[in-house]
C-alpha cells in the first residue's frame, strides 16, 4: 500500500450550513433503510488506489454506523493484469472475458483473495468496521461449475470459433447461511470473486455476476456498482446525456429503443434482470469520486444512475424514498 492520505484533504460538503442541510436531507433515507441490506460491488479501478479506497471506507463506515447491512463484493481485473505483466504471463481476453489458464488462476488467488481483500479489510478496520474477508469457497457461499466451451463470433471476420475459457466458473447455487449469520451480527462480509465446484476445483467468477446473485439471494434493498463510470449514458461523449433515474417500465422502453451508448445496453439489461428477480433498486456510480456513495444514498438528486424496480413514477428532480 502507498502512503496513507490526509483524510481532511479534497472536496467535501462545502460549508457548515450545507452540511447541516445534508444531514436533515438524509433523515428519511436513514429511517427507510435501517436494517436493509446493501450489496456493494467494487471494481478493480476503485480498489487500486489507497487514497481512494480509504475515502470509500469512510463512506461505507457511515452507512454501517447508521444501521445499513453491507455486503461487499470485489473484482480486481486491473491488478491481475498488472501482476501478469510483471511476471510475464500472457493474458487472453475474448469479447471482454478473460481466459483463465492455470498460471492466471494462481495469480487470481493471490490478487483477489490475498492482496485486494486484505487491503479492503485494513481500511475498514481503520474506520472501526468489523469486516470479514471471504471468497466464494468460504462456507460454500458459491457453488460453481466450469464454464463450457463457448462459440463466439470474431467481429473482424464474422467467423465463429470455439473458446475454452479455462478455469472460469458459472454460478449454479448460493448458500447464504454464513452471510446471514455475519450480517445479523453486524459484520461486513468482503467477498472476492472466486468459487469452487463440489470437487474443490477453484474458478475465477465474474464479480458483477456474484454481486447480482448474492443481492437476489439476500433480497437486498440495493445493489450498488462502483467503478470509474459516472452512470448510464445515452452518449458517452456527451456528459449531459447521463440518465439520473429510471423506473422499471422506463428502462424496459429504453432497452427496446436501443438509444444508449455502446456498452450500456448489456449493463442496463443485466440490471433489469436483477430487478425482475426482487432487488428493489440498482445504482451505477463513480467510486473514484469523493462522497459519491453518500450523495447517491442520502440525497434527493444522487450522483449516478438509479434504476428502481418499483412501478411508481419518481418526482421530477427528486429521488426521495416513498413513505413506508
Amino acid at each position: 500500500m502507498s502512503t496513507q492520505p490526509d483524510v481532511h484533504s479534497g472536496q467535501g460538503f462545502s460549508s457548515p450550513t450545507r452540511r447541516m442541510e445534508l444531514l436533515r436531507e438524509s433523515l428519511p433515507y436513514i429511517r427507510r433503510f435501517q436494517g436493509k441490506t446493501f450489496v456493494l460491488k467494487l471494481s478493480g479501478s476503485v480498489t487500486e488506489d489507497w487514497k481512494n479506497l480509504f475515502s470509500l471506507a469512510e463512506e461505507m463506515a457511515l452507512l454501517h454506523q447508521v444501521g445499513f447491512r453491507l455486503v461487499v463484493i470485489h473484482g480486481g481485473g486491473k491488478q491481475l493484469n498488472a501482476l501478469a505483466e510483471r511476471l510475464g504471463v500472457r493474458q487472453t481476453v475474448v469479447q471482454g472475458r478473460r481466459v483463465t489458464d492455470t498460471e492466471t488462476l494462481e495469480m487470481a488467488k493471490m490478487v483477489f483473495a490475498g492482496k485486494i481483500n486484505t487491503e479492503i479489510l485494513a481500511v475498514l478496520r481503520r474506520q472501526g468496521v468489523p469486516a470479514v474477508g471471504l471468497s466464494g469457497l468460504d462456507g460454500n457461499i458459491l457453488r460453481a461449475r466450469r464454464r463450457e466451451v463457448q462459440e463466439v463470433t470474431v467481429p473482424a471476420t464474422g467467423r465463429v470459433k470455439r473458446v475454452d475459457f479455462g478455469h472460469v466458473g458459472d454460478i449454479v447455487g448460493i448458500d447464504d447461511a454464513l452471510l446471514k449469520l455475519l450480517i445479523e451480527q453486524r459484520y461486513v462480509p468482503v467477498i472476492s470473486s472466486l468459487g469452487a465446484d463440489d470437487d474443490g476445483n477453484v474458478y475465477n467468477i465474474n464479480a458483477d455476476t456474484i454481486a447480482s446473485e448474492i443481492a437476489v439471494r439476500l433480497k437486498a434493498e440495493k445493489l450498488i456498482l462502483l467503478s470509474n463510470v459516472d452512470g448510464i449514458y445515452r452518449d458517452l461523449q456527451d456528459p449531459s446525456s447521463k440518465i439520473s433515474r429510471l423506473t422499471l417500465p422506463e428502462a424496459e422502453e429504453l432497452l427496446q429503443s436501443r438509444a444508449l451508448a455502446d456498452g450500456m445496453l448489456p449493463k442496463l439489461s443485466a440490471i433489469l434482470a436483477l430487478l425482475q428477480r426482487g432487488v428493489q433498486s440498482a445504482h451505477v456510480l463513480n467510486g473514484l469520486k469523493r462522497n459519491a456513495l453518500l450523495k447517491e444514498v442520502f440525497t434527493d438528486t444522487g450522483t449516478g444512475t438509479m434504476v428502481t424496480g418499483g412501478r411508481e413514477v419518481l418526482g421530477s428532480g427528486s429521488r426521495a424514498p416513498a413513505s413506508d
